[in-house]
């Protein structure tokens, strides 16, 4: 065993600073060309201090979009450091950021960001902090904290060293010396290069050539880089390299193992690939089943869930499963976004014809059409929607299914009038002679007819008289002549309510 670098995941709330931070231990710009200021993928980095000492950065994405992504980052991680601005404090994604690194088991570091602000309070960020168990140094905790600010360039050298004696006190070691295992963390479809795999070796070296098998996909190492585009020879412990040669892109979180032989890889794929139909197939049944039963509780009414099919394509795995996990959560026993094909890449003919044939939008995040699919869809008339901040995205969605939510009845009591007399009238049928004993009565209102206080009937107004006139409102105390629709069983000393239903729209929270 040797001493390897350790891994160390960036967390914390959306633009409370963490890819400026990771930017000054860089020293590099990666910050101005993204989207919204979100770090749309997981990025990893490794970088080396003036002591000689390496440290490898994963940027995890500050959205909450993006938990699955970010709990996958801190899986394969060692050191946490949990960025709060100085002058936001404790915002819900922090309370998030902290809960995922709890579930990990994994140290913290509090980086207070900002503090080079004007309202920047650090002291009000370790108080904060203490509600979710994070009890610092200054406070009698374990947990270390440290004040910087991402843009002046203060305290970076403090992280750094709380990060090393971290390191240090958590001893890390791995045998590089042995066959190479390691974690997807990102993975997409490379026009010119195939699919490419981000890999973070865990133990082990990777060497060109080696055969691997990441989740169902397996291949030959053709190419290793590093985040600067150098080719390598192999790659070692705790290093993030880019690896080419893989039959198709992994999943995010996949293991990495380097295996003897290529039928030894065919065989582990074919086995995984054969589970993995066995369970969407097992899934398929288990739907089928609820579907039957939901369709009957249907039928007695007891349930209507109205569905917004959608298909998503993304530029990364970990995007297009963010998103769908994103329309997961808004949806609603009423209404939900149901995700009919999520995947990797441009736009397709063949994407078309599946949101034709499902008449859903196409939801398109940082991806296009070509010119092929872009025609047909203009001919089958399917919607295609280019985002590329994932906010945007579930925004529209929440809009989309709030104008499918049925509207709220709300119901206004107008008044009570008593029958004094019934008259049979040849055209009209039976006309009740009323008096309003409270309120008021308008014309086309809803009524009910109360018998010894009992609804025995409840309807429409069809005519509203005084003396031979049609009225559109009687008021409190004045005589009228009603007549229901389609109802006729009235008699003396019934009573009758009257009631308006105004419809309201609704909006999902």
């Amino acid at each position: 065993m040797k001493p390897r670098p350790p891994i160390v995941t960036i967390m914390g709330h959306v633009d409370h600073g963490k890819t400026s931070l990771l930017d000054a231990l860089r020293s590099t710009d990666v910050v101005s060309g993204e989207a919204g200021g979100i770090t749309q993928h997981i990025g990893a980095y490794q970088v080396q201090l003036k002591s000689g000492q390496k440290i490898t950065f994963l940027d995890t994405p500050g959205h909450s979009a993006f938990t699955a992504m970010r709990a996958r980052g801190a899986n394969a991680t060692d050191i946490a450091i949990l960025v709060v601005a100085a002058d936001d404090s404790v915002m819900p994604q922090t309370i998030e950021s902290i809960n995922h690194a709890k579930a990990a088991g994994v140290p913290i570091i509090v980086a207070v960001n900002k503090i080079d602000l004007h309202e920047a309070a650090p002291d009000k960020v370790l108080t904060d902090l203490l509600q979710h168990d994070i009890q610092v140094e200054a406070m009698g905790g374990a947990t270390q904290a440290v004040k910087v600010s991402a843009k002046s360039g203060i305290g970076l050298d403090d992280l750094t060293d709380a990060i090393t004696l971290q390191a240090e006190l958590l001893e890390l070691a791995a045998n590089p010396d042995r066959v190479a295992d390691g974690v997807v963390i990102e993975s997409q479809l490379d026009k010119g290069r195939g699919p490419v795999a981000t890999v973070l070796i865990k133990r082990g070296t990777l060497k060109r050539g080696d055969i691997v098998v990441a989740g169902a996909q397996w291949g030959k190492v053709r190419a290793i880089t590093d985040e600067r585009g150098q080719q390598l020879q192999d790659a070692g412990p705790s290093l993030p390299v880019e690896v080419l040669g893989l039959d198709g892109a992994p999943d995010p979180g996949e293991p990495l193992v380097v295996v003897e032989s290529e039928a030894r890889a065919r065989e582990i794929t074919d086995y995984r690939l054969r589970t993995k139909r066995q369970v969407s197939g097992k899934a398929g049944a288990a739907a089928r089943a609820s579907l039957d039963q939901l369709l009957s509780r249907l039928k007695d009414g007891a349930v209507e869930t109205s569905e917004l099919p959608i298909v998503v394509k993304g530029d990364v795995q970990g995007s297009v499963e963010a998103i769908s996990m994103s329309l997961d959560k808004i949806s609603t026993d009423e209404v939900r976004a149901r995700v009919i094909h999520g995947a990797v890449g441009g736009i397709s003919e063949s994407d078309v014809l599946l949101a034709r044939s499902s008449n859903a939008p196409i939801f398109a995040f940082n991806v296009r059409a070509n010119k092929q699919a872009r025609d047909l869809a203009e001919k089958e008339g399917v919607e295609i929607r280019y985002y590329s901040v994932i906010y945007d995205l579930i925004d529209d969605v929440k809009s989309t299914l709030s104008g499918m939510l049925a509207p709220e009845k709300r119901e206004t009591f107008l008044g009570y009038a008593d029958i004094l007399e019934v008259f049979n009238i040849t055209k009209t049928g039976k006309v009740a002679g009323c008096r309003v004993s409270e309120g008021k009565v308008l014309r086309g209102c809803g009524v009910r007819l109360l018998r010894d206080d009992v609804v025995i009937h409840e309807g429409k107004l069809k005519t509203l008289k005084r003396f031979k006139d049609e009225v559109n409102e009687v008021s409190g105390g004045m005589e009228c002549g009603m007549a229901f629709e389609r109802y006729e069983d009235i008699r003396v000393g019934d009573k009758i309510e009257c009631f308006q239903v105004e419809e309201i729209a609704r909006t999902l929270a």
